[in-house]
């Protein structure tokens, strides 16, 4: 199709779109009310429907007193059911997809419904919504000249009744229309193969030879693809091979240790970077504007939204508010209302909101991911930003990194343990401690009380790892590629031992 078609259709699905933007963004909370009513509503002759009376509900205060938050837990047996080919159990359509969700290396699996309703109108409407944000900001844009090079996982078929599970990625790429895929690449048989290392191989081998315009994918796996493109072609940058490419959009962990390399590798200035937030639960933010990592949430998916103080969670004082009551600078945990049957769900996720007008966010960590022994309340997000610091001080690249507690024994003081891998290691490790050390302190201040004459915590502990030390460790759980991800903070030690012993094969 020639490109003045394509961005001419682009544009009137764009001018179309932002009315419908426009609304929620002038109207927010009264978008996302109208939306529990008619989830609500839609679902009230459901096995779920019938046992909170759905039918009897019509405010939100009625709808939070009556039905409890959850957690997966909480909604396996009904998941498994559902799995086993029941229908209207939780939503009243059949689902047929099930996304088997892979964001952390425990070894229980989730298996997350995906309705037809959220496929259309959450996760696609979504990328089609990115991409009109994309264009809109970036008018002289040649997109739609190349491919997409998307990267996903492998799908897999749950033999016994005919519903299928699989990477939420290989959900999508199985149920595209055809026009996506022949404006992506690779193949579809490719990108669904079942093995990580063999499929990476193929995909190179096909996309070297096509005209590349954009890339997706999570940028830890997306890294791994591209020096493998750098290395088979022998070039030095990706735009000896590509030219055309001008964007990447990226998603499922934080971008933030990987922009270095990044930019070695994507030597333009005019190169982009869009970030989106997307989830096997559904697709809940988009970067709308250039060079600003901020994230629009959207709020017309098929998803209400409530959050949790992270202060309070988990905590006898514990409050699930709505989106009218957050407040900027707060870290939260979210809880979903969805298309596809989830009732007050906890997705596990935290985000700190930069913006109530319109509601922008950024996302800070994980629930379970964190280090809070000492009453530190070390999150992500702290680790991140002050891992870049030192990086950035001490002319170091970091590829990937845990850490953990290090347990008061006896008259000892606590710390914390961190296992690295550099690409480009500190020529002074102390050095490199030192301004880790003082850049956690000065982003967050729990931290720097604890730290204190050393009060409570010792200086930080740092090992140097092996290469390919944590991907050897994914590989061996079965955890290659897709949206697997390497858990950054534990308040246990269970991650961090198995990857000192295996630091030493």
């Amino acid at each position: 199709m020639p490109i003045p078609i394509v961005n001419s259709i682009a544009s009137w699905f764009l001018k179309k779109r932002f009315h419908q933007i426009e609304l929620f963004l002038k109207y927010p909370i009264d978008v996302q009310n109208e939306l529990l009513q008619h989830l609500i509503q839609h679902a009230k002759h459901t096995e779920i429907g019938k046992q909170y009376d759905f039918s009897s509900i019509h405010s939100y205060a009625e709808y939070a007193y009556r039905v409890p938050v959850t957690s997966y837990e909480d909604n396996q047996e009904r998941i498994e059911r559902a799995r086993r080919g029941e229908t209207n159990i939780f939503w009243p359509t059949p689902i047929k997809w099930f996304a088997k969700s892979s964001g952390t290396t425990s070894a229980k699996s989730k298996f997350i419904p995906v309705s037809g309703e959220s496929l259309e109108n959450c996760h696609y409407a979504a990328s089609k919504d990115l991409l009109c944000m994309y264009l809109n900001n970036n008018p002289d844009s040649q997109l739609f000249m190349g491919k997409g090079l998307r990267l996903g996982g492998s799908k897999e078929l749950y033999q016994e009744n005919g519903t299928v599970f699989g990477d939420l990625s290989a959900i999508l790429i199985d149920n595209m229309p055809f026009w996506a895929e022949y404006s992506s690449t690779p193949k579809n048989e490719i990108s669904l193969m079942a093995n990580w290392e063999t499929k990476m191989q193929a995909i190179v081998n096909e996309t070297i030879r096509e005209k590349v315009t954009s890339l997706a994918g999570v940028p830890s796996w997306m890294l791994v693809l591209l020096n493998n493109v750098l290395e088979t072609t022998g070039k030095d940058n990706l735009f000896e091979i590509w030219p055309n490419l001008e964007v990447y959009f990226h998603g499922g962990v934080s971008f933030d240790p990987y922009i270095e390399q990044y930019n070695k590798i994507l030597p333009r200035e005019s190169f982009r970077y869009y970030e989106i937030y997307n989830a096997s639960e559904g697709f809940f933010a988009i970067q709308d504007r250039n060079s600003n990592k901020e994230l629009l949430l959207m709020l017309d998916y098929g998803i209400f939204y409530e959050f949790i103080p992270m202060d309070e969670y988990g905590t006898a004082s514990e409050r699930v508010i709505p989106l009218a009551e957050v407040e900027v600078g707060k870290n939260y945990a979210i809880v979903i209302t969805t298309n596809a049957g989830l009732w007050r769900y906890k997705v596990g996720d935290t985000v700190r909101f930069t913006s109530t007008s319109p509601y922008r966010i950024k996302v800070t960590g994980r629930t379970k991911h964190h280090i809070n022994v000492f009453g530190e309340e070390l999150i992500i997000e702290n680790a991140e930003c002050a891992l870049r610091k030192a990086s950035e001080l001490t002319a170091t690249e970091i590829v990937d990194y845990t850490a953990a507690p290090i347990f008061m024994e006896g008259r000892e003081k606590g710390a914390h343990e961190w296992i690295i891998e550099f690409k480009t290691p500190p020529k002074d490790f102390n050095h490199f401690t030192e301004i880790l050390d003082g850049a956690l302190q000065e982003v967050n201040s729990d931290y720097e009380a604890k730290r204190n004459n050393n009060t409570t915590l010792k200086a930080p502990t740092i090992h140097c790892a092996r290469e390919r030390l944590f991907y050897d460790w994914l590989k061996d759980k079965d955890k290659l590629g897709g949206q697997h991800k390497v858990p950054r903070l534990s308040n246990k030690r269970d991650y961090i031992e198995e990857l000192l012993k295996l630091n030493t094969q």
